[in-house]
C-alpha cells in the first residue's frame, strides 16, 4: 500500500487470520506461481523477509505440490500474473486440493492474483493473458467476481478505458454476477458464512448497470449466495 515496505499493512490482517493456527508444527505453504519476472526462490524469500515471524515454505520446494497443500497449516498465494498463476494450479492439479483443504478449515491468504482466483473465475483480473490456462474457472470460494487494486483514478490525457468502464463491460455481458472491487490496503475476510470488508477504504460492488459503495466492516453475506 503506497510507499510502505512490502506487505506491511497486511501483517495485522494476516496475524489475525492465523491466530488459531499452529504454523510452527506445519509450514505455511506459499505459492509463488504468479511471479513471472522473478524466480520462485526469489519470490518466496521476499515473502519470508516481510513475514519473518511465520514458518513459510515455498510450494516449489516440495517434491509433491499436492502433498504440500495437504500437509500445510495454511496456504498463502502471492500476486503477479493471474493467468500464469491459474495455469500452474491446473498444471499441478491443485484446484480441487486447495478447495478441499480450505473447506476443511485451513486458512487461505491471497493478495492481488492470489485474491483474483478466490472468485468464480479470473475474468475480472487486471492482468494481461500472457499464457492460456485450461479454463478461466478458479477456486470459487465466493460465488461472485473480484477485482483487487481497484481505482477510479483517471490520469490526465489518458484516453483508454477506465477501470469502471472495463468492469461495466463485464457486468453488461453478465448482469446478474456481482463484482466486488477493493482498493489497496483493504481485504475481504471470509470466516464460515460471514463476509466482511476490512481496512480503512471503501470498496464497491458492480452489478448490472449499478455501482454501490461498501464500507469497512459492512456485512456482505448476501454475496455468498
Amino acid at each position: 500500500m503506497g510507499e510502505e515496505d512490502y506487505l506491511q499493512h497486511a501483517i495485522p490482517m494476516i496475524s489475525s487470520h492465523l491466530k488459531n493456527t499452529d504454523t510452527q508444527a506445519s509450514p505455511v505453504v506459499f505459492v509463488p506461481y504468479a511471479g513471472v519476472t522473478m524466480s520462485h526462490d526469489e519470490y518466496t524469500d521476499k515473502v519470508k523477509a516481510a513475514l519473518h515471524g511465520l514458518n513459510i515454505k515455498g510450494i516449489h520446494e516440495f517434491a509433491d505440490p499436492q502433498a504440500a497443500v495437504s500437509d500445510a497449516s495454511a496456504i498463502m498465494v502471492g500476486g503477479g500474473n493471474t493467468f500464469r498463476l491459474l495455469h500452474q494450479l491446473y498444471r499441478y492439479d491443485l484446484i480441487d486440493r486447495i478447495k478441499e483443504r480450505v473447506g476443511q478449515g485451513m486458512p487461505y491468504i491471497g493478495w492481488s492474483a492470489g485474491s483474483n482466483i478466490c472468485g468464480m473465475s479470473i475474468r475480472t483480473t487486471n492482468d494481461m493473458p500472457i499464457i492460456e490456462p485450461p479454463s478461466f474457472d478458479s477456486l470459487g470460494f465466493l460465488p461472485c467476481q473480484l477485482n483487487p487494486h481497484y481505482t477510479d483514478y483517471q490520469p490526465p490525457n489518458h484516453n483508454g478505458e477506465s477501470r469502471d468502464q472495463r468492469l461495466a463491460e463485464f457486468t453488461t455481458l453478465n448482469p446478474t454476477m456481482p463484482v466486488l472491487a477493493i482498493r489497496e490496503g483493504t481485504a475481504l475476510l471470509k470466516k464460515g458464512n460471514e463476509l466482511t470488508l476490512i481496512g480503512e477504504l471503501a470498496g464497491f460492488v458492480f452489478i448490472g448497470n449499478q455501482k454501490n459503495a461498501i464500507s469497512e466492516g459492512e456485512n456482505l453475506n448476501k454475496y455468498l449466495g
